[in-house]
């Protein structure tokens, strides 16, 4: 069963704070193995990885081929039926389109004193795509990473993904092809990170790594970060649903299914403002738990992480969704856009009984790669920028120094910087 909460009832407050701060993520301590794991690729390379690879995927990278070839993406691509192709492509189509109005803008402009400022984005050089090979390899996942990259402008697209005992997944492969990528090599784990951190004789070196992964790939990522950039560390996935009274309880029982199909871990929670619907949507989970094929694992995710909150206002809700900052916050009420402009942090917002977290996952345009675990109080989801650095630049010319200069030599001194202001006074003509 999963926890029922009442906002006006004693307590609460303290049972609010204890489902906020409960960790979900997995209560293995993988910090030293997987430091181990990035020691060893570091000073072994290759030899390393093709070592791990045999222990943990039973695969004989020599024996059959670092890099899956690039005739094997095409041949998956064309192996589609066709609707699902037409579905790659739709997706792709429209992620794309999303991202490419991402794409920031640099500025250049002159101020009053003469001074030239501005900003130049440009692409990193070369991006890794890690991509899972057990419970969550989906094709949606390749295309939410490559896509922005490839817009961003990326010249070398590296992707890796782990092929248990040999067994590659097509669909990963085709959505590979159709997102742009043409190099991919059968590693994963927490040495494929570190291998696309440091490079190894056959791995090329990456400045960006993005995509998910069990605790091994976040915690490789986590310890090597300023290494190479990552996208973020997430953990277990969340939705967080509110509705008025006036929704449809086998919709958000859906929903809240659809977010707990991911992972035992993972977090669905429902927010209400009627006694009588939060009652109706349990009643509803439980009715489709029973013919659900993933309701193994949803039906874990529900009983020991599910929630299921009652409040006397969607004014109450505020509070309580800015604290959670859920990966996925849906707004199932008659006016979303109201809620929506009030609160503050969520990774994406799904507006309306017709806009389902699914669709989101896999070909709406915005990126499901988004901060968990409360994260979204200060970061925001995979975009195009992730691929990207800023250059700031600078022009001061002979006015420009005359006007500003001065004062940058008297801030000089004051912090006893002598050569600092030694070198504005030099080319204003003044004594040192």
């Amino acid at each position: 069963m999963p926890q029922r909460l009442d906002a006006t009832a004693p307590g609460f407050a303290a049972a609010f704070a204890a489902l906020v701060d409960a960790k979900r993520d997995d209560a293995a301590d993988v910090s030293a193995t997987v430091a181990g794991i990035i020691a060893d690729v570091k000073l072994r390379g290759d030899a390393a990885v093709a070592d791990l690879t045999a222990r943990f995927d039973r695969v004989d990278l020599d024996a059959v081929g670092w890099q899956i070839p690039l005739a094997a993406l095409d041949a998956a691509l064309a192996g589609l039926a066709p609707d699902l192709r037409a579905a790659l492509d739709l997706a792709a189509a429209r992620i794309r389109a999303f991202h490419e109005r991402q794409k920031p803008q640099g500025n250049d402009a002159t101020d009053e004193a003469g001074v030239r400022t501005g900003v130049r984005w440009t692409p990193v050089d070369a991006a890794g795509l890690y991509v899972p090979g057990g419970r969550a390899a989906y094709p949606s996942s390749v295309l939410m990473n490559a896509i922005p990259a490839v817009v961003a402008g990326v010249r070398d697209l590296v992707m890796v993904t782990p092929t248990p005992d040999g067994a590659v997944n097509p669909l990963v492969l085709a959505a590979a092809r159709v997102a742009g990528v043409t190099c991919v090599h059968r590693i994963g784990g927490a040495q494929a990170i570190a291998a696309l951190a440091f490079g190894t004789e056959t791995i090329p070196k990456v400045d960006v790594i993005t995509g998910p992964g069990n605790a091994f790939v976040a915690e490789a990522k986590r310890q090597l970060y300023g290494v190479v950039g990552i996208d973020m560390v997430a953990g277990p996935s969340e939705v967080v649903i509110v509705s008025d009274g006036r929704s449809n309880p086998d919709w958000i029982a859906a929903d809240l299914l659809a977010q707990a199909e991911h992972d035992p871990v993972a977090q669905s929670i429902l927010i209400t403002t009627s006694p009588a619907e939060a009652d109706a949507v349990e009643a509803a989970v439980a009715r489709q738990l029973e013919t659900l094929p993933t309701a193994a694992v949803a039906g874990a995710s529900w009983r020991d992480f599910g929630a299921i909150i009652t409040v006397p206002d969607l004014d109450a809700t505020l509070p309580l969704l800015d604290r959670l900052a859920a990966e996925h916050a849906e707004l199932m009420v008659d006016d979303p856009d109201w809620l929506f402009a009030r609160m503050r942090h969520a990774g994406s917002v799904f507006l309306g009984r017709h806009t389902p977290e699914a669709a989101g996952d896999y070909l709406a345009g915005p990126n499901h790669v988004l901060p968990t675990g409360r994260r979204a109080r200060f970061a925001s989801g995979l975009s195009v920028a992730d691929f990207m650095k800023r250059t700031t630049f600078l022009d001061c010319g002979p006015q420009g120094l005359a006007a500003i200069g001065p004062a940058g030599a008297a801030i000089a001194d004051v912090e006893g910087l002598a050569a600092h202001a030694t070198s504005i006074r030099l080319r204003l003509g003044q004594a040192s």
